[in-house]
């Protein structure tokens, strides 16, 4: 199938797809004579792959990792854990992050009056030193 089946197929762009083989996440794809890439099922598993691995956040390295381990059939199951679990760190610091944020923001708004006056806490604590 050419590059825009495939992006149906797997759920991505062709603009990805290439971005992908640039990278070196996938082999380059084969090319017919005319030039245009051509790509079999198996390439449709490896892009359908990427696309649920960057939808749960997985950075690119870690993604070729996870691609690399699972086409291992050697690899030990405690290898992916690992990857995962330090994942689920990184992703945890960044909720906690976002949390505090959060939690300023809304004290932030909470002490504002928001009426017609000029007076705004919101504003003098961004403006603090």
């Amino acid at each position: 199938m050419n590059i825009s089946q495939a992006a149906r197929e797997s759920g991505l762009t062709p603009r990805m797809i290439r971005h992908y083989e640039s990278i070196g996440l996938l082999p380059d794809a084969a090319r017919s004579s005319a030039g245009y890439r051509h790509y079999a099922e198996r390439d449709i598993h490896n892009l359908r792959f990427i696309q649920r691995a960057r939808s749960l956040g997985f950075g690119m390295d870690q993604i070729a990792q996870l691609l690399a381990l699972w086409q291992d059939r050697e690899r030990s199951s405690a290898e992916v854990k690992a990857l995962v679990r330090g994942h689920l760190a990184e992703l945890e610091e960044k909720i906690a992050g976002l949390q505090a944020m959060h939690d300023a923001l809304a004290h932030l708004a909470d002490c504002c009056r928001g009426d017609s006056r000029p007076e705004c806490p919101i504003l003098d604590k961004l403006a603090e030193k």
